[in-house]
């Protein structure tokens, strides 16, 4: 009877797996999809401590929230993007010093053109430091401004029966070369990896 239900439920997991697989590559500009293994989750596990550590701009280190989040979820995928994939709305990358947001991504350009016009403001491509003045008081060693990537909700897997807690991650640079190279997929311009991880219905909207 145990067997029986062991082999009901990864029938039924699979089922989940393949639905949500489906989905996310109905989502225009998303490629190939893989799940990782649990030694692939290990591995990116791995690199992420250590692409934490890494300083900065010489101002700070990294916190990869995002994949911290999907690194704990039931089952974790990757895709391959291309030039046509839509990140999700920002903010994608959050600024931190001493607790308190001090800067984030703007994906409006008019906003971004509005701060660029004020002098306490400080624009670097897509990302605003919303006082620049926070500068001076960043100790690279011992009070360092902190890149936080945030986990991202996709609706599109959200909305798979049997599915909760599903979440989109970028990965660094190392986690994304180990993904191509686990996938087979050559680098080229323009495309990229996310990470997608999800929980089997956890019941979270019950009453």
């Amino acid at each position: 009877m145990e067997n029986s239900k062991k082999v009901r439920f990864k029938i039924m997991t699979d089922d989940i797996i393949d639905q949500v697989t489906r989905s996310i590559k109905e989502v225009k500009g998303v490629g190939e999809v893989y799940i990782l293994t649990d030694d692939d989750r290990e591995e990116i596990r791995d690199m992420e401590i250590k692409a934490d550590q890494m300083t900065l701009m010489g101002l700070g280190i990294g916190d990869n929230k995002g994949v911290k989040q999907i690194l704990e979820n039931d089952v974790m995928l990757a895709f391959t993007t291309n030039m046509d994939y839509e990140w999700p709305p920002a903010p994608n990358v959050v600024l931190m010093h001493n607790g308190s947001v001090v800067g984030e991504d703007i994906d409006d350009e008019c906003k971004l053109e509005e701060y660029n016009k004020c002098e306490d403001h400080l624009v670097i491509g897509n990302i605003v430091l919303f006082d620049k003045a926070v500068l001076k008081n960043i100790d690279s060693a011992n009070n360092p401004l902190v890149v936080v990537l945030p986990p991202k909700p996709c609706s599109e897997v959200e909305c798979v029966p049997m599915v909760c807690n599903a979440h989109l991650a970028s990965p660094s640079p190392p986690s994304d070369e180990y993904i191509k190279e686990r996938m087979g997929f050559e680098q080229a311009k323009g495309t990229g990896t996310f990470l997608l991880g999800f929980n089997f219905d956890c019941g979270c909207d019950d009453n």
